[in-house]
């Protein structure tokens, strides 16, 4: 009756998970096919009315050819009083590990008013300003303002039927080696859409927040003439290295306001349209689900033919047993421990720490409730989900140790609640020590840091005692047989059933199931654009948990065929290998980024190795934890029989 009962129950469990998935699948398609950015529930457009002031935020400049932003207002530009510059929202701790500092700035805008040629201010700059300048044009960096919210975008193309837009205005141009101009007049031009919903049907909202930068020297005199003439002829260039050692930087900017037909729940749509086109999104999904296809043709012919073979066999002599040969000799070996047991409980414990955050994040990016849009809520998700989910570290890295017959409990739970976390840390703080030599937004506060320090020490640490005290107050996990006290001698292997060739072998496919999805993601975070294809990128998740379990399954299966019972450890580096594939990859996206400097490299690679620790924990946890219920299930049927 108890055992009816338990199977009901986990029956009941297993169809609300299945439906759970499907909800997640279906939001995830309808976000793929709906119009315009994803909505976050209880956002309410700002209405502006006209003469209403509109206020204008700086933030940071980036380049793609160092990765090292820096503030806005830290530039030789005009910009408000010291004690005057404040943030102009409300700072996350998203934002501020991303290097966002959103800034007021000294540029007065009314609403459906334009200003033409409107002189901002004559900025002296001294010798090393100018250096400072022209190796920040020499870098490619650039401006990112935003205005409601808004970043400020560069048309990159003529079509008007289908503009595209660039989100950052360059600083300036190289033109050639020892000339470089700088953009001193930025041309405005807001997009703006009557707001059919306001009780006096004369709001409106702001829909685009476009620019032109352009180059003009001005002189002492005429500088209304020389700014309007650059409307209707090439003006001459303000070129940095022609500026004298005590000379001063004229800037000025102009307004234009233009009705549009997008509306405001449409408005992320031309910032959405430089991620390319729903096709090559789903060719990668459908070249996954080829992968996925094979693999699973090669586990229902082990499932169908070979097992079930097996299995006949055993039931019509169990003397047979023990000579018969492959898996089924192994039923003796195959729980036995590993070496470095407690190491493979804690990098399982932390894929599952990583495992629940990323299902949880993509679950309310699907579900949007974290966009892109509000900036830095989804890191800030990351992090805050990341040290809750300490609790499941816990308890999965102590049932783990459980079947181990470890004696080192609490050592074994303090090294699963440090040792990864503890290696993100470090990396950020070595990092953080060369962003804040180099004087970088990117550089975390020291209050932030202590932040981070303290959500990891003092509700991380502790939810993963208190996870791993609940998995010790309960029975060990059972499993099919105990193991003897003589191990069994494996004989020696070939060289396609080694070590690192299985090992290299399992990672390709998890690899190639989100390669193309992947160089999405890295264009996001290196060229800073806005990534909003959580539709795709859900799906392309669920495929890459699907092709680490079946993977690694079937090697599995194959080296217990062998007669090599030490299958633990190969079982999680088989399909967490796919995050060495992703670092070569780096390599090789390094190359196109054409960064330079030592600092620049080392903040990449520094990045880069976070990001392949995490998804070397998420993919081995998943191949480990398919592979024991694998074994489980294959033995105990043995001793079922």
């Amino acid at each position: 009756i108890i055992k009816s009962k338990r199977m009901a129950t986990n029956r009941t469990a297993w169809a609300v998970t299945a439906l759970f998935f499907l909800f997640l699948i279906a939001a995830s398609v309808v976000s793929i096919y709906r119009e315009g950015a994803l909505f976050i529930p209880g956002l309410a457009p700002t209405v502006f009315k006209k003469g209403d002031p509109v206020p204008l935020s700086v933030n940071k400049i980036t380049s793609v050819h160092e990765p090292i932003p820096f503030r806005y207002n830290s530039l030789p530009v005009c910009t408000p009083p010291d004690d005057e510059i404040h943030a102009t929202t409300t700072e996350n701790i998203g934002a501020i590990v991303t290097g966002n500092r959103v800034e007021n700035s000294v540029y007065k805008l009314s609403l459906l008013r334009d200003d033409y040629c409107e002189k901002l201010c004559s900025r002296p700059v001294s010798k090393d300003e100018v250096a400072k300048l022209i190796e920040l044009v020499g870098f490619e960096y650039k401006a990112q303002w935003q205005i409601d919210d808004l970043p400020v975008a560069v048309s990159v193309t003529s079509n008007s039927e289908q503009p595209l837009y660039e989100t950052g205005f360059n600083l300036g141009q190289k033109v050639s080696e020892g000339k470089s101009t700088l953009n001193n007049h930025i041309n405005i031009l807001i997009h703006y859409h009557t707001d059919k919903n306001s009780a006096t049907k004369d709001g409106y909202n702001i829909v685009l927040f476009e620019v032109q930068p352009m180059s003009i020297k001005y002189s002492d005199e005429g500088f209304k003439k020389e700014c309007e003439g650059a409307y209707s002829e090439t003006p001459e260039p303000l070129v940095l290295e022609d500026i004298a050692e005590g000379g001063a930087i004229t800037y000025s900017y102009s307004v234009q306001w233009r009705a549009s037909p997008i509306e405001w729940s449409q408005r992320w749509h031309n910032y959405r349209s430089l991620q390319g086109g729903g096709k090559i999104h789903w060719f990668s999904i459908t070249n996954s689900l080829m992968i996925i296809f094979f693999l699973s043709g090669i586990i229902a012919a082990i499932l169908a033919k070979t097992l079930r073979r097996d299995f006949l066999r055993i039931e019509e002599d169990e003397n047979e047993l023990d000579d018969e040969t492959g898996w089924k000799l192994l039923n003796a070996d195959v729980f036995r421990a590993p070496r470095w047991p407690s190491a493979l409980c804690v990098l399982f414990g932390s894929g599952v720490q990583v495992l629940g955050m990323a299902l949880i994040t993509m679950s309310f990016s699907v579900l949007g409730f974290l966009s892109p849009s509000n900036q830095g809520s989804v890191v800030t998700g990351i992090i805050v989900l990341y040290v809750w989910m300490g609790l499941l570290a816990g308890y999965s890295s102590s049932r783990l140790y459980q079947i181990f017959n470890g004696e080192r409990t609490f050592r074994n739970t303090i090294a699963t609640a440090l040792v990864v976390p503890g290696t993100i840390f470090g990396i950020c703080f070595v990092l953080n020590l060369f962003l804040a030599q180099k004087g970088s937004s990117g550089a975390f506060p020291a209050t932030t840091m202590l932040a981070l320090f303290a959500l990891w020490l003092c509700v991380s640490v502790p939810l993963c005692y208190l996870g791993s005290r609940f998995a010790y107050n309960q029975d060990p996990p059972r499993i099919p047989a105990q193991p003897n006290l003589i191990p069994r001698p494996i004989p020696t292997q070939r060289w396609y059933s080694s070590n690192v060739f299985s090992i290299l072998m399992g990672g390709i496919l998890p690899f190639g199931a989100i390669v193309i999805e992947l160089s999405y993601i890295m264009s996001s975070i290196w060229f800073h654009k806005y990534y909003f294809l959580f539709g795709f990128l859900f799906l392309v998740f669920l495929i890459l948990v699907i092709t680490c379990a079946e993977i690694s399954i079937v090697m599995c299966y194959f080296q217990l065929c062998s007669l090599d019972w030490q299958w633990w450890w190969r079982s999680f580096l088989a399909s967490g290998a796919s995050a060495f594939y992703m670092f070569l990859y780096a390599i090789y996206y390094y190359t196109r980024l054409d960064i330079e400097g030592f600092v620049a490299t080392i903040v990449y690679f520094g990045y880069t190795l976070i990001l392949c620790l995490g998804l070397f924990v998420l993919t081995g946890t998943i191949g480990f934890a398919s592979s024991f219920y694998f074994v489980k299930k294959i033995y105990g049927a043995i001793h079922q029989d």
